[in-house]
């Protein structure tokens, strides 16, 4: 879940608890084949019935939220089973070709899950971990270890936190399960917002940033003209009015930023790509054709500064994917497309045709391959 949904989720369920109202978190724990969302998905069930965020693309939900009004009764938490490649299930005859497992839980005041919503609303990076079968507890694992709670096979807690820690530090992280010693644990992990710096507030760059803070991104946006820094232009945004000789006092670029290079301007576009070139950002998009980059590598190059092959590999020039783009909307599309496949580790290649995995990496490329 990004982080615009995760937020909708945490409103949900402050106002739930506010008003007293019993409620239940459904959240995909595993997926088998192709399926609409991935691993983690959460969705809130009322006492009502009623619910927010969505586990699929709507088929089911209803299902799912009869069983969460039995499972807010009972207190019991359950795992069901739902096979999409059945066309008679729940008689809307989906034939989809997976299947997922949902795990159904009470949210009760307890103080794990209440440091698990805390750490969810700052955006932290960690996991929590929770069985599926054979043993009881619960536990939340960060980079330095176990922070709240703990399960009740020592042997299965020590190997359950190296495989938390291990997708905390994966380069794409994911929530999913694993199988220890024949018993099946789920990673359900919370990540910071994924950070992206736009430097330039120009006309095209209104649209890249709203729909990557739609799309759970923390936006900064830099320009040196403050009059192009408003919020009416760039909402939800940080704007930064800077110089470029004042970036290393002003701007931040933490490692695995996402950085845009867009100022339309050769001396501002040349210094700002040097700053970022400079910082530990994993993506440096420069938007204009090769031919402006190359220009502006040769600025860099006579006032004595050259990247070595390992800086430089971050730089994707032209920026965006090709999808013939012309209108500031539609170049915002391109770009913000290749973005999200950076992120998840996907080529951004054509779907039509692939029978493998939505959701994998690995069947990105190898579609790209083909």
């Amino acid at each position: 879940m990004d982080r615009r949904e995760t937020e909708r989720l945490l409103d949900a369920i402050r106002q739930a608890r506010k008003a007293g109202t019993p409620a239940a978190m459904a959240t995909i724990v595993r997926v088998r084949g192709s399926a609409y969302r991935r691993e983690g998905t959460r969705m809130l069930v009322r006492q009502d019935g009623t619910y927010e965020c969505a586990l699929s693309g709507g088929c089911l939900e209803p299902a799912v939220a009869d069983a969460a009004l039995r499972v807010i009764a009972t207190g019991e938490p359950v795992v069901l089973n739902y096979d999409l490649a059945d066309d008679s299930v729940f008689g809307l005859g989906i034939g989809c070709s997976g299947a997922v497992d949902i795990r159904i839980e009470r949210l009760d005041d307890d103080s794990l899950m209440n440091e698990w919503l805390a750490i969810l609303e700052r955006g932290s990076a960690a996991a929590l971990v929770t069985p599926l079968s054979k043993f009881s507890g619960r536990m939340i694992v960060d980079e330095r270890g176990i922070i709240a709670g703990g399960l009740s096979d020592r042997g299965i807690e020590r190997r359950a936190v190296a495989g938390a820690q291990s997708r905390l530090r994966s380069s794409y992280p994911a929530s999913g399960p694993e199988t220890i010693e024949n018993a099946d644990v789920f990673y359900e992990l919370a990540m910071p917002a994924p950070v992206l710096v736009i430097f330039g507030a120009g006309d095209d760059a209104a649209p890249v940033a709203r729909l990557t803070v739609e799309l759970g991104f923390a936006v900064t946006v830099v320009d040196v003209r403050e009059a192009f820094l408003t919020s009416d232009r760039f909402p939800d945004v940080t704007l930064v009015s800077a110089h470029f000789s004042q970036f290393s006092a002003r701007v931040q670029l933490p490692a695995n930023a996402f950085v845009l290079v867009m100022n339309h301007h050769l001396e501002r576009d040349r210094e700002s790509l040097r700053f970022s070139l400079e910082s530990a950002a994993a993506y440096i998009g420069v938007l204009g054709p090769r031919t402006r980059y190359e220009k502006l590598l040769s600025g860099l190059a006579a006032q004595g500064y050259i990247p070595d092959a390992a800086k430089a590999a971050r730089v994707r020039s032209p920026v965006g994917l090709s999808i013939g783009a012309e209108t500031p909307d539609e170049v915002a599309v391109s770009i913000v497309g290749e973005l999200l496949a950076i992120r998840r580790g996907f080529e951004g290649g054509f779907l039509s045709g692939s029978a493998a995995s939505l959701h994998r990496p690995e069947a990105s490329r190898s579609l790209a391959s083909s």
